[in-house]
């Protein structure tokens, strides 16, 4: 059994240490009939390279199994003609067990094994994407982040590194029409879409992100050539029991202040009104929304629809009778400033 130990220097300061532990066999026996040398390499806090050498006899496909302290084992099955494989999605700081076997015929060989473990973050377990922005993300993309804290459950979201800075967590995305809107409330709670496309992080992923510290919601809109954004100081979503409702104010931007309209208003969907006014805005604008009466804003209305104020409408900006091609809402820890590039 072998141990390494990997660290990074720069200057004067050394980074965390990334450790593997791996088995070598002994090339005698029945050795043929297994895979040989199981290594991790590359390891990061988030992610670690396994390679192994293929058994001399053939094998239909492999069986990858890791686990780490406190977390459900993963099982992954790999094709037989490949001799690495890259995990990701790790915890930071913690230590994996990794098993590999080979199948043959609906039976599994003797499995091998290695450990390592993953290194140190600035923020091992984030809770936004301003965290993760600091640990080191730098392009937009997908992460999960830890809204309540490293015993709760994660939550893959997308980030915004870009925009004014970075940090964003984004929420809501409209963008081409492929993603049904007019849900449920059930839908709207849980989330739903795809974050590469469009989506709803879902109301309770929002309360738990807004109930962890003040945090500012920014709004981008885009027509063509045309960007503008609205920017609150001020963005809170309530408790389920208090139907999610919305608190926000502070407004700057762009676009001009269609939200503020909707301040102090509970959440709305087709199936649950809580405070319905003598329209039932969620059914007649066809949307999850925090609906007064009825709306200066309903980004979540129906797609390319520019009749009866039932499209993507951001009044101050472009009146009730355009459907915005492009919407984006997003939430940063009011107190964070981004860091300076260079």
């Amino acid at each position: 059994m072998y141990t390494v130990t990997v660290t990074s220097q720069l200057g004067n300061l050394d980074g965390a240490a990334a450790i593997t532990v791996f088995t070598t066999t002994s090339g005698s026996g029945g050795d043929g009939e297994v895979p040989r040398d199981l290594k991790a390499s590359q390891v990061t806090p988030r992610s670690a390279l396994l390679t192994w050498k293929p058994p001399s006899a053939s094998v239909g496909s492999y069986k990858l199994t890791y686990q780490t302290e406190g977390q459900e084992m993963q099982e992954v099955t790999i094709d037989s003609t490949v001799t690495e494989f890259k995990l990701t999605r790790l915890h930071p700081m913690s230590k994996y067990t990794v098993q590999l076997q080979g199948e043959r015929g609906g039976s599994y060989t003797a499995a091998i094994s290695t450990e390592f473990t993953t290194g140190n973050l600035r923020n091992p377990f984030p809770s936004d994407c301003s965290q993760e922005l600091l640990n080191g993300m730098q392009e937009s993309g997908e992460v999960e982040i830890f809204p309540k804290g490293r015993q709760g459950k994660p939550v893959l979201v997308y980030c915004d590194q870009v925009t004014d800075g970075g940090g964003w967590t984004v929420f809501q995305r409209r963008m081409d029409g492929k993603t049904d809107f007019f849900r449920g409330w059930k839908n709207y709670s849980k989330g739903f879409g795809e974050l590469s496309g469009e989506f709803w992080l879902g109301n309770e992923n929002l309360h738990n992100l807004t109930s962890m510290a003040p945090m500012t919601l920014r709004v981008d809109l885009r027509a063509g050539d045309e960007s503008v954004f609205a920017k609150y100081s001020t963005f809170t979503v309530d408790t389920v029991r208090r139907n999610y409702a919305l608190k926000v104010s502070g407004y700057s931007g762009t676009a001009g202040d269609s939200m503020s309209y909707h301040n102090a208003r509970m959440f709305s969907t087709r199936d649950r009104d809580p405070m319905p006014s003598i329209t039932r805005c969620a059914m007649s604008y066809k949307g999850g929304w925090w609906y007064k009466n009825c709306h200066q804003a309903n980004l979540n209305g129906l797609y390319d629809t520019n009749v009866n104020h039932q499209g993507l409408i951001w009044t101050a900006w472009k009146g009730k009778d355009y459907s915005i091609p492009f919407t984006e809402m997003k939430l940063r820890p009011t107190s964070f400033t981004p860091p300076t590039q260079g």
